[in-house]
């Protein structure tokens, strides 16, 4: 084989690569996406019959200025290597649909606080980074909040403390805490 037909070969390959790279790429992204949105979300009864429920009657869903959180909104990071993490650890939650650990109301409350604490500790870990794609501390019109928001906002930051800190429930019934943590009954007034 002469030189230039080894040229010709290799650049044959090279864009037959490329044309087989951007397509598994845009699929992989597009497989992300299609994934990433309310509907899919809520697609399996557990979600829809349970937090969705809970989650529609509160002002993340329906509020005065009509800005609104989606699931992935609060559950799912917006930059790219956060985003394929959480992804790969959905599949766990795949297992447990296939395994029905929460297929009805009974057995998802038995598992709620689990799962509760399964958010929470991520929502730590990360700062709340999810809270913060639209709520930002820097933003925050301190003289439109209440002297009590206002305070406990100031001493929260001083304080260390992230969004789930004290705003656990805000989106979803709290499960029954008492037991654990007796301070947490205070969370659900």
């Amino acid at each position: 084989m002469s030189t230039s037909k080894i040229k010709k070969f290799g650049l044959a390959c090279l864009a037959v690569g490329a044309v087989i790279g951007i397509i598994f790429w845009g699929g992989f992204n597009w497989s992300m996406e299609l994934t990433n949105n309310e509907e899919f979300c809520t697609s399996c009864h557990e979600m829809k019959d349970n937090v969705y429920q809970e989650y529609k009657t509160t002002i993340h869903y329906s509020n005065r200025s009509g800005v609104r959180a989606t699931c992935p909104d609060c559950h799912v990071p917006k930059e790219w290597i956060h985003k394929v993490i959480r992804k790969i650890q959905a599949s766990n939650e795949l297992y447990h649909k296939v395994m029905g650990t929460i297929d009805t109301r009974e057995k998802f409350e038995a598992h709620r606080l689990e799962l509760a604490k399964h958010v929470w500790k991520t929502m730590k870990e990360t700062d709340s980074r999810e809270c913060r794609n639209c709520h930002k501390y820097d933003y925050m019109d301190y003289p439109s909040q209440g002297r009590r928001a206002i305070q406990q906002h100031t001493k929260g930051f001083d304080e260390g403390k992230t969004c789930i800190d004290c705003h656990k429930g805000i989106a979803h019934e709290l499960p029954d805490m008492y037991e654990e943590d007796p301070s947490a009954v205070l969370l659900k007034h």
